[in-house]
């Protein structure tokens, strides 16, 4: 399995993500660290987070930034100057990539959706909308605070401040049959998306909905119904389009979420504010940090100490890299090229993979290979966890 010598192996870029991790109210199917606080400091938090940035800008090797990426939480509760001073601090630590893509988390409420122009003059170049549904009384059982007249209007909205605008649905919901999704799903393509996130409703532990299950308030439909949907997505989206360029997530050529890309290519990104995740390269080793999660104590922190990492971890175990980059991966349409693998954990895939259990795989149309990278099919895409166990050494 020679690595490619085409030199045609995508870049996987350079991530910057914030995490403002504030909201209204907490989502019962939601495991995310987001917090609910009545009064949040807009401006001691900017600040904090731009120490955080110092932090790891100080032990970065200068190189461009191709993403920033307002993830939470709930992005849309910082106020257009809010974002503005957190781009502006990215920009005078940073080199900008001419292209760079900047997303910003919102929710389609009226209230947050009269601040979309502002996130477009200060910056932000994709929107990416929590519709979630397109039915009021699935939005009602997800806990949301937008109807779907809101969400239409927050769309259109959108739409005058931002080329790119992408935005989630959930589906698999108890009680939703496959001509209820279809119907779901087109009138969400009708609306022109570019990019579609559409994701399996699951049970996460420690959530209002894990909590409800327990009691018996509803059950979780059945394996063969979510795959039903599944397959309704793939086609339905890809007759229209939009192919899954990874499991979850769709879009025109051109469209993929790039900053969301280098998780998937393995490349390297920073993660500040409570909770953020970050994997960059010190002294050579792919190095992976963790801030502290709850708020408070990462703001102390900061203030104190000017950080709040709580965890640097160096990543030496090349099979673990190798087991963590592949899973990634994979989840793409495109593969793991040979190039890229070679790059970032130093050392060939072939010395990762084994061949007697590859074939197989293959033969049976879950994974394929050629002389430039390693892709599963849709249908291993599907089975990719039980895939990997069998073809690393």
């Amino acid at each position: 399995m020679p690595a490619s010598t085409l030199n045609n192996a995508p870049d996987p870029g350079f991530g910057l993500y914030y995490h403002w991790h504030f909201c209204r109210k907490k989502c019962p199917y939601c495991d995310f660290n987001s917090h609910v606080r009545e009064a949040v400091d807009q401006q001691r938090w900017t600040v904090a987070l731009l120490r955080e940035l110092d932090y790891f800008a100080d032990q970065t090797a200068q190189k461009k930034l191709t993403s920033i990426f307002f993830g939470g939480g709930t992005p849309s509760l910082m106020t257009p100057e809010t974002v503005a001073a957190l781009i502006e601090g990215a920009r005078s630590r940073f080199t900008f990539a001419d292209d760079i893509e900047i997303t910003l988390e919102a929710n389609p409420t009226s209230v947050e959706a009269a601040s979309f122009a502002g996130y477009g003059q200060a910056g932000v170049t994709r929107l990416s909308l929590g519709v979630q549904s397109m039915r009021d009384e699935a939005l009602k059982f997800l806990g949301r605070e937008h109807s779907v007249t809101e969400a239409l209007q927050a769309i259109e909205l959108a739409r005058k401040s931002f080329v790119n605008v992408s935005f989630d649905l959930i589906y698999a919901l108890p009680g939703q049959s496959a001509a209820d999704w279809r119907a779901d799903l087109e009138r969400a393509l009708s609306l022109a998306g570019d990019h579609l996130s559409l994701y399996q409703l699951t049970i996460e532990p420690n959530t209002g909905f894990a909590g409800a299950v327990r009691r018996g308030e509803f059950a979780v439909p059945a394996e063969d119904n979510a795959e039903e949907l599944f397959e309704i997505t793939q086609s339905i989206c890809a007759s229209a389009g939009r192919p899954a360029y990874e499991i979850s997530n769709h879009a025109r050529p051109g469209f993929e979420c790039r900053h969301n890309l280098t998780y998937w290519r393995y490349g390297e990104y920073i993660g500040v504010g409570p909770g953020a995740h970050g994997r960059l390269l010190r002294d050579g080793v792919r190095t992976a940090f963790q801030q502290k999660k709850r708020p408070e104590s990462w703001l102390g922190a900061v203030e104190e100490a000017s950080h709040g990492t709580e965890i640097t971890e160096p990543l030496t175990h090349r099979l673990e890299c190798a087991e963590e980059l592949l899973l990634m991966g994979l989840r793409l349409d495109e593969g793991v090229w040979f190039e890229n693998f070679t790059a970032a954990i130093g050392a060939p895939m072939d010395e990762f993979l084994r061949r007697d259990r590859l074939i197989p795989l293959i033969d049976a149309e879950l994974i394929e290979m050629d002389d430039r990278r390693l892709r599963a099919t849709e249908r291993g895409r599907l089975v990719l966890n039980s895939l990997l166990p069998e073809i690393l050494v």
